[in-house]
């Protein structure tokens, strides 16, 4: 008898059915009274995490608690295991990911980016559970690992600790919130394409490890007035060398470090490029066959450039996987700024 036998082998049911969203949020409620009771649940920092939840989009933080306090009830009164039958049986296909990424995301070790492993024996039950097989579970494990990780390497210029929203879409084009540029969405949902943005940063990236980042600044008039006099190659270097890379970069990854800047002028577009080599910094991870989930090496290229009225640092970063040997400097800079000025060339500035 495993001790999740009253989760995974009940009979037990409830009389009403839940909703999607419910169902969803039950996983997570159920993995989180797994190994502890009633009273240990933090109903609003389960929320919180449900919050970033695409299913969730339409619901405020105290629309979710609601759900999870009523959750946490039903499992009260007719036991844990009627909530997990409740919910498997409501999960579509299209949910049973989002279902188990909610069971995922409440065990994993935020700081390790693994599951714990005496956690590792509930995991597994709840795949196979949720008709799961082994390469969907772990996929869903490193997109969870990948956004962690996402999330702790790349921190705002200014270092606010707003979340990064995921959004997902249905239109080609994004639109700056500040009305400030739209450019074509470069990554497909198909292939894991996210968006992730919030005022000031908007970040594309997919399971390939496409990364592609801008961050956008307004600058204050007075400011500008000095730009008009001053060096702006100068101003450009001091914004990426001395501000952005250490703040956005060098603090998170001690091991990085800057291997490569230049100023050009293209045409309208006077930038300030700068390569860095990130060991173990990429945005994606590989799982090695012990299970243990190692982030991969990568360098990342960053342009920065005045447009109008607003300071732009427009990014990209270059994974290596196994057997990947990275070109010379030179080369390996070359190609990433390329890459970026071809992003750049789709951005409409308005």
């Amino acid at each position: 008898m495993t001790s999740y036998e009253q989760i995974f082998n009940s009979k037990q049911t409830i009389e009403e059915a839940l909703s999607p969203e419910e169902a969803v949020a039950a996983i997570a409620v159920v993995t989180t009274l797994a190994d502890s009771t009633d009273e240990q649940i933090d109903a609003e920092s389960l929320a919180s995490i449900l919050w970033q939840f695409e299913v969730f989009a339409e619901y405020s933080e105290e629309e979710i608690i609601e759900i999870v306090d009523e959750l946490i009830t039903i499992a009260e009164e007719d036991g844990v295991g009627a909530l997990f039958n409740a919910a498997s049986q409501t999960l579509s296909d299209e949910l049973v990911w989002d279902g188990f990424a909610a069971g995922v995301i409440i065990l994993l070790d935020g700081e390790k980016l693994v599951i714990p492993e005496e956690k590792q024996p509930y995991i597994k039950q709840l795949q196979q559970a949720l008709k799961l097989d082994e390469s969907e579970a772990q996929e869903v494990i490193q997109e969870i690992t990948a956004a962690f990780q996402q999330t702790d390497n790349e921190d705002d210029l200014d270092d606010e600790e707003d979340i990064l929203i995921v959004e997902d879409y249905s239109e080609e084009v994004y639109e700056s919130p500040l009305g400030n540029f739209t450019v074509p969405i470069p990554v497909d949902a198909e292939q894991g394409g996210k968006i992730q943005s919030q005022e000031g940063v908007v970040g594309f990236s997919d399971d390939f490890g496409t990364l592609l980042r801008i961050d956008y600044y307004p600058i204050p008039p007075e400011q500008l007035e000095e730009l008009d006099s001053t060096d702006k190659q100068a101003y450009l270097r001091s914004i990426m060398v001395d501000k952005y890379v250490p703040q956005a970069i060098l603090q998170n990854l001690p091991d990085a470090a800057i291997k490569h800047t230049e100023y050009q002028e293209k045409g309208e577009l006077n930038y300030y490029y700068t390569l860095v080599d990130m060991p173990l910094g990429s945005t994606i991870s590989q799982q090695d066959n012990n299970g243990t989930i190692t982030r991969l090496n990568a360098y990342r290229g960053l342009i920065s450039f005045i447009q109008d009225d607003f300071l732009y640092i427009v990014s990209s970063q270059r994974s290596f996987f196994n057997g990947d040997t990275p070109d010379s400097i030179e080369e390996e800079a070359e190609n990433i700024k390329e890459s970026i000025l071809e992003f750049v060339d789709t951005i409409e500035f308005t």
